[in-house]
């Protein structure tokens, strides 16, 4: 008996000894789009339905097709979905992801039906964030992909992102997350909705980047479905360099939002642990706002700020970023001589703001997008080639100028 008891121990042993080692290696996500949530404003009962922006009261028993722009590639992917700011659950029958040939057709033989924890489904509870199962699907870098879900219930007014700067397809009635196109859509928009981010599986090196700001990060006036939003421009950059090839973005600006107060979304305090830490394979995030809250610079209001305090509120969110290992990158902010909240108070805020950013030695790496957007004969003003009229946003060639200027070796540093 003891003979055989010492038998059965040493193959044991010798069977330790001889199998495959486990390393237990866990996957490496890393975001390739991702999206900031507005706050959920419900309709008054009084507003007549016909006055609101399509959308804006939610869906019912629609399938929604959204496209996004991927920065990095991968062949392995999944979605993250998410409720930030309803006040009631919201139920996705079915969603589906695929590339994406032109307006809402899909590439043949690219679809892929997504599920939630094995389900094909998911219910979205208040501020809930849901990451679908990875599905295996060879995703270039700098290219579309189509998004459906599908809302078989009454939604609500939706958890969205406004300055969606792609045709969003919604259609009539029915599921239609498996379909090649949706051929006569209820209606289109430009925006977002329940859907945060889309990761791919990547090397053990590779990264993310958040551009985190205000509508000038957002894209506002630029040109739609053509990816020219300054961090789409430094997207392809990085995309088109091998040393940087690994580096995903992902563009979390808020048109109207600012650094102290809540506007279109939470406040740049309020939303950053969601919108950057939360975000997968984060290593950099480049913060580019303050603009809105200065704008109310000399306004007999509570909300108009110091230079101190936005300075106080960076220092905030570089200190919360470092201790997550995350670098920050600060951009000053440009010029907004003659736009419809300028005043001499605020440029004041604004030019202090700015030399603290260049020389306060807070950030990790400077990007001086106002050097770069700036009249030369008047440096209040944004270059009249970069102005489309409003004297704050720049255009397509503006927004390309600020992607020019970031030096890709911040993205290659130890």
């Amino acid at each position: 008996m003891k003979l055989r008891l010492t038998l059965v121990v040493l193959l044991a042993q010798l069977a330790l000894q001889t199998a495959p080692a486990q390393t237990g290696k866990a996957e490496h996500w890393v975001a390739t789009w991702g999206t900031a949530e507005l706050l959920v404003h419900p309709r008054p009962p009084a507003t007549p339905p016909a006055r609101q922006a399509p959308g804006a009261a939610g869906f019912h028993n629609q399938t929604v097709r959204m496209v996004v722009r991927t920065s990095m590639g991968g062949s392995r992917l999944r979605i993250k979905v998410e409720n930030a700011f309803g006040s009631a659950p919201v139920e996705i029958g079915a969603a589906h992801i695929a590339l994406r040939a032109k307006d809402s057709e899909i590439v043949a033989g690219s679809d892929r039906s997504l599920t939630f924890s094995g389900r094909p489904g998911c219910t979205l509870s208040p501020g809930v964030v849901w990451q679908s199962d990875p599905v295996d699907l060879k995703v270039p870098p700098l290219s579309d992909l189509a998004v459906s879900l599908y809302f078989p219930g009454e939604t609500g007014p939706p958890t969205s992102h406004g300055t969606g700067l792609h045709t969003t397809y919604v259609s009539r009635e029915g599921d239609f997350t498996g379909q090649p196109a949706i051929a006569d859509p209820a209606f289109t928009t430009l925006s977002y909705y329940w859907l945060a981010a889309v990761d791919v599986q990547a090397p053990a090196g590779a990264a993310a980047l958040i551009t985190f700001g205000d509508s000038i990060t957002d894209g506002t006036a630029s040109t739609p479905n053509a990816d020219h939003s300054w961090a789409a421009r430094l997207a392809a950059r990085l995309a088109k360099d091998k040393k940087t090839a690994l580096v995903g973005v992902a563009n979390m600006g808020i048109s109207g939002n600012r650094v102290l107060y809540d506007g279109s979304g939470a406040s740049a305090l309020a939303r950053f642990d969601r919108d950057v830490l939360s975000q997968s394979g984060v290593k950099w995030v480049m913060l580019l706002e303050g603009i809105n809250d200065i704008g109310r610079v000399g306004t007999p209001t509570p909300e108009a700020p110091t230079a101190e305090d936005l300075i106080a509120a960076y220092r905030q969110i570089v200190e919360i970023a470092h201790t997550h290992g995350i670098k920050v990158i600060g951009c000053t902010l440009t010029p907004y001589e003659g736009a419809g909240y300028s005043r001499e108070a605020g440029e004041a805020v604004r030019e202090a703001v700015n030399a603290f950013i260049r020389t306060g030695g807070a950030f990790d790496a400077v990007a001086d997008f106002e050097a770069v957007t700036r009249d030369p004969a008047n440096p209040k003003h944004i270059r009249a080639d970069f102005d489309p009229g409003d004297h704050l946003h720049p255009n397509d060639a503006g927004y390309q100028a600020m992607a020019d200027a970031v030096d890709l070796s911040i993205f290659t540093r130890k």
